[in-house]
């Protein structure tokens, strides 16, 4: 019996692993990671101050909405913990498997800093700022940190319409809510990015194994114009189409030639 529980959870930690290794691989393959310094710059949340003798001007340059909103569309699963690629499950998996030296204690803390980063927790404790709005005219006012923006771009503007969030964070407007979600969408890319790094190295010095698809199976297209030879047939509305992939066609179908081709005997 243990033996099968061993089996099972074997099983169980190497699926979850996995399916992190290939989701993390089509991340990586994402255009904002190709310049990591750039990366690390937008997760900091670099800004900087500009003076002349009129004003001062708070200044950041950003990527446009929709390169971030692609990258948040391919980060999305690694924040939910329902899915079998979450980021924390990925941790307890090679912490499953390698349970020597220092990379269990490397494991829980990349699971501590990824909950102060990423996860909604309390405002004062973990947002990296906060935000207060006050609207003279109607006496409206709020107050949200970062992270909770952050969401509520991913969650209320992108991925979801959750009217709950929407509702809660539209004090702030979309500006706010983007620039919020733009270092937090940066940093679980970078976290991700450099975690696979580390579980090619444990499965390069064979503290960890792989399945080769894992590692090897296509993640995202490189070419989205597609041209192959094909045999097309025509038929009348109606006519019955063939039992299977594998059955010739009834009759009533012919096939379509070109003007260079031959019609089929």
């Amino acid at each position: 019996m243990a033996n099968d529980r061993n089996e099972t959870a074997d099983a169980r930690h190497r699926a979850r692993l996995e399916a992190f290794v290939v989701r993390a691989r089509r991340i990586e393959a994402h255009s904002l990671v190709q310049d990591r310094e750039a990366l690390r710059s937008l997760a900091n949340s670099e800004w900087s101050i500009v003076s002349d003798s009129q004003q001062i001007t708070v200044r950041q340059e950003l990527p446009p909405e929709e390169v971030v909103e692609s990258a948040a569309a391919r980060v999305r699963p690694l924040l939910l913990k329902g899915e079998q690629c979450h980021y924390d499950k990925a941790l307890t998996a090679i912490a499953y498997f390698v349970r020597e030296g220092t990379v269990p204690a490397q494991m829980k803390a990349l699971r501590a800093q990824w909950r102060r980063r990423v996860e909604e927790t309390d405002a004062e404790a973990d947002g990296g700022y906060q935000v207060t709005v006050h609207d003279p005219a109607t006496g409206r006012r709020g107050e949200m940190n970062d992270i909770s923006l952050a969401h509520a771009w991913i969650y209320g503007d992108v991925v979801h319409h959750d009217a709950g969030r929407r509702a809660g964070a539209d004090p702030f407007g979309l500006q706010e809510r983007f620039r919020a979600a733009v270092p937090l969408i940066a940093w679980t890319t970078l976290a991700t990015i450099e975690l696979l790094d580390s579980i090619r190295a444990l499965h390069a010095a064979q503290r960890l194994e792989l399945s080769p698809a894992a590692l090897d199976q296509p993640v995202v297209l490189k070419e989205t114009t597609f041209a192959q030879e094909a045999k097309v047939y025509t038929a009348p509305v109606g006519t019955p189409p063939p039992a299977d992939a594998a059955a010739p066609f009834p009759e009533g179908w012919s096939e379509l030639v070109g003007p260079d081709r031959p019609t089929p005997p």
